[in-house]
């Protein structure tokens, strides 16, 4: 009883930022301040580093690193899963993505014996549909969930093929190295669905003939309803399902008109690559990253220095840029704690995934050791939701 009441108390007179602090020691990851990283780490196709820097009161961020099995038989395939699930109006969409994306991913691909697209797309629409089925339990006493939604990034390399899913503005870029020259290119793999891009834009306009006002220049920038700027999610269900689009939720996420069909799509966008031994890695990121950093310049990074910390340099480069953009210096926007962060920059989760042309080569039935590590942050405990008693833009994204 003591004891409870000292760390209550112990808690009370330590920074923000110290507590709750991520415990490292199942992911091997550290904390600095709102930065946790773990700068290498092996993975089944080579080797990996990751980081996230916390911006929001609450992580929205969610990211994970899955290397070994990718089913439910030890028979495999074996091979490696990246997920950067960056979410928006809260942390519910991304946490839940966290807990059952790689699970629905090994279920599917136990039942058909195989990596495939297919797979990948039903992985998606279980998760989607898990999410909406809990948004339905919640509802009556949380309403604002139905206004949470997440980005949903995923790279699987399985037997010598990287299949790359998106949903969102996040971004995988892969580097790859040109003989002739020496120089390291950087190839975007993943479609965006973001309605500052114009296709993008054309796309909900050719969806929606009927609504001018289906993607509406607010404050001078582009939002589908005036609300959201992407145009495909895991969650949103209030843009989804017209029976979440009413009170209780809070006025400023209720449309004036009635919609018969979803707004928003949880439909990825799904490439295929057949992997080179030229290609040397593939940063997956979170739209905070790319923010501040151009694809090349994010490559060019990576390929100039060790290979040990490359995700923690990508982010601290992005701060840099954040701060000059202030015209503040990057040790006094260090000091400035979660929360009140988000004015500077969002929360920014880096994975590179380095790929080993030898370890490539091995058939994805090869065995190899299980590793999960999962991107940390300063956190709550997972049953301590977003708070509902304010409302919350619902996503810069």
């Amino acid at each position: 009883m003591l004891s409870g009441l000292m760390n209550l108390l112990m808690g009370c007179f330590l920074p923000r930022s110290d507590r709750h602090v991520h415990t490292s020691s199942e992911t091997g990851g550290r904390q600095d301040g709102l930065l946790w990283y773990k700068d290498s780490g092996q993975h089944f196709n080579g080797e990996f580093s990751m980081a996230v820097v916390q911006a929001n009161n609450l992580l929205e961020d969610q990211s994970q690193l899955e290397s070994g099995c990718l089913s439910l038989h030890e028979s495999g395939p074996y091979g490696t899963f990246v997920g950067v699930y960056d979410g928006h109006g809260g942390p519910e969409t991304s946490r839940y993505i966290n807990d059952h994306l790689f699970q629905h991913l090994k279920r599917f691909t136990s039942e058909q014996q195989g990596m495939s697209v297919d797979v990948i797309h039903k992985a998606y629409q279980a998760t989607e549909e898990g999410f909406l089925s809990l948004v339905t339990k919640q509802w009556p006493m949380k309403p604002q969930i139905a206004a949470v939604g997440s980005c949903c990034l995923v790279g699987v390399i399985c037997n010598g093929t990287l299949y790359v899913a998106n949903l969102g503005d996040s971004r995988a870029v892969l580097g790859r190295a040109v003989k002739a020259t020496g120089e390291v290119l950087a190839i975007q793999l993943s479609a965006e669905h973001n309605v500052c891009i114009e296709s993008v834009r054309r796309e909900m306009q050719s969806l929606h003939p009927d609504d001018s006002q289906i993607v509406v220049l607010k404050h001078n920038v582009w939002r589908v309803k005036g609300l959201i700027q992407i145009s495909r999610s895991i969650g949103d269900v209030y843009l989804k399902k017209a029976e979440f689009n009413r009170e209780p939720l809070y006025q400023k996420f209720r449309l004036r008109e009635p919609f018969r069909k979803p707004i928003l799509s949880a439909d990825p966008s799904i490439s295929v690559h057949e992997l080179q031994p030229h290609d040397q890695f593939v940063i997956f990121a979170s739209d905070g990253l790319w923010e501040h950093l151009s694809n090349q310049e994010a490559v060019n990074i990576v390929q100039n220095h060790p290979r040990s910390g490359s995700a923690k340099r990508l982010v601290k480069t992005a701060l840099q840029e954040a701060a000059k953009k202030r015209e503040m210096r990057y040790s006094d926007l260090k000091k400035i704690d979660r929360g009140v962060r988000r004015h500077f920059h969002d929360d920014i989760t880096v994975i590179v995934v380095f790929l080993d042309s030898n370890l490539m080569s091995r058939a994805s039935s090869a065995k190899g050791p299980n590793l999960s590590v999962r991107g940390g942050g300063v956190n709550f405990p997972p049953n301590i939701l977003a708070p509902c008693a304010t409302p919350t833009e619902p996503g810069g994204t």
